[in-house]
């Protein structure tokens, strides 16, 4: 199978998810999505609270030689069963989810670019760019409301970890980029133009 791997990377609350549901409404069963949040290193020896004391924003949070074997895996045309997060106890939980590969697959993370390994596995990267203050509100919402955080942790952690990575490792790793989106699904435009570009290349034009 002729697959088209696409990157789409962005600091927290950038609107990353954003574009990868817009591009999913538009081609359905054509896009299938790995998200690098799933690949998170399991920490079964740690307690609750000792895992919540752990950097989540380091490139090494992540089991990213398990992430390569799946992409490949699904590039060679074979599904997987990728692993399932849990926030609500800062573990990977003892589900799975099967993915199966199709035309166009998805890479969404935020440190997918700080790994070269990955970024050569991937045929377009995009840049999710967005304002800090808008990111964090988008943070808060989220973490409070789905995932049963506190208002104080949720900004501790943003303070001494999040913000700290992300001009460490994720504004950075914007420079191996093809393509930078100024505020996300917000910008029309450029959406479009990726979506023109996927257009063409599964013959749908």
């Amino acid at each position: 199978m002729d697959i088209l791997t696409i990157g789409i990377a962005g600091g927290t609350g950038s609107g990353k998810t954003t574009i990868t549901k817009k591009i999913i409404s538009e081609f359905g069963s054509d896009v299938s999505v790995i998200h690098h949040d799933s690949y998170y290193k399991a920490h079964n020896e740690l307690s609750y609270e000792e895992r919540c004391r752990l950097n989540y924003d380091h490139p090494d949070s992540f089991d990213t030689p398990l992430l390569l074997k799946h992409l490949r895996a699904l590039k060679s045309g074979r599904a997987i069963e990728a692993p399932v997060y849990d926030y609500t106890v800062h573990n990977r939980s003892k589900e799975t989810e099967l993915i199966k590969p199709a035309r166009v697959l998805i890479v969404e993370g935020i440190l997918i670019y700080a790994e070269p390994e990955l970024c050569r596995e991937l045929d377009i990267k995009l840049f999710v760019d967005t304002d800090a203050d808008v990111r964090i509100l988008r943070r808060i919402v989220r973490d409070v409301k789905k995932r049963g955080r506190t208002l104080d942790s949720v900004i501790e952690q943003y303070l001494t970890t999040v913000k700290p990575m992300h001009e460490e490792f994720v504004e950075p790793s914007k420079r191996r980029a093809d393509i930078i989106i100024p505020e996300g699904g917000r910008n029309t435009v450029a959406l479009e133009m990726v979506l023109e570009r996927i257009r063409g290349y599964l013959g749908r034009r």
